[in-house]
């Protein structure tokens, strides 16, 4: 009977260190690319493994998926631009490895208020292949993905991916951000790490991320977003010379 109690009680301190099933994939994609609404748009949920799943579905009208595209690769520069994004929680930006025109390899430095706290992050735009699997590539659609990070520190925290697509009416935005996906970096790549085995399990996971600070990632995202769909359209065919989509 000790030996069965024992058995037990180790069982359970390794569910409650790795969760449920610790070798289950880090990221669910179920529901980012299909055309029409899945059961899950908008909303925060925590996974098997210990990662909060947030997501959120912006509709923004007027906007073409080319429009966010050129915000990121070719516009977005300055702490003024990036301010004009969110004027209440943008604080300060600037960009690492920037190529004109492009967005894949650069790096996004910025001070925002995510909720009441102050975010430092280092946001490390990848290919979208990445995290997604194959995508196929079309004209209607962008996604952009994402290994954000501690900026003052080489762990990144989470990954990411915006997928825009075009409507008749507009365009819109599926956010996902997977909370809790944690890695040590080199520069740009993510490498082997004691800090990525130990903060990816499902108690350290749970220690680290709360439904709190899902809930306000959430909301920052969907403010943000909408932010940007009030001025994108106007911005875009005043510099680019392209009329606003109708």
């Amino acid at each position: 009977m000790k030996h069965k109690a024992g058995f037990v009680a180790v069982i359970a301190l390794v569910l409650a260190t790795l969760g449920w099933n610790p070798f289950a994939a880090r990221r669910d994609l179920s529901g980012l690319l299909v055309e029409d609404y899945s059961e899950f748009e908008t909303g925060v949920e925590r996974q098997p493994n210990g990662i909060f799943l947030v997501r959120a579905l912006t509709r923004m009208p007027k906007v073409k998926a080319k429009m966010v595209r050129w915000w990121f690769a070719d516009y977005m520069q300055t702490t003024e631009h990036y301010k004009r994004w969110h004027p209440t929680a943008h604080i300060w930006m600037d960009w690492e490895n920037k190529v004109p025109g492009e967005v894949v390899g650069a790096s996004h430095l910025v001070h925002e208020y995510i909720g009441p706290e102050l975010a430092k992050l280092r946001i490390q735009f990848i290919p979208p292949e990445e995290l997604l699997g194959e995508v196929e590539d079309r004209a209607d659609r962008w996604i952009i993905c994402a290994r954000p990070g501690l900026l003052e520190e080489p762990i990144n925290v989470a990954t990411m991916c915006h997928i825009i697509r075009d409507m008749e009416w507009g365009a819109e935005m599926r956010s996902v951000f997977w909370m809790g996906d944690v890695g040590k970096r080199e520069g740009n790549r993510v490498v082997p790490s004691l800090e990525g085995v130990i903060g990816n399990t499902f108690l350290a996971r749970s220690l680290a991320v709360d439904e709190t600070a899902a809930v306000y990632l959430m909301t920052h995202a969907i403010q943000e977003m909408g932010y940007l769909a009030d001025f994108l359209p106007g911005l875009y065919a005043a510099e680019t010379g392209e009329g606003a989509a109708r």
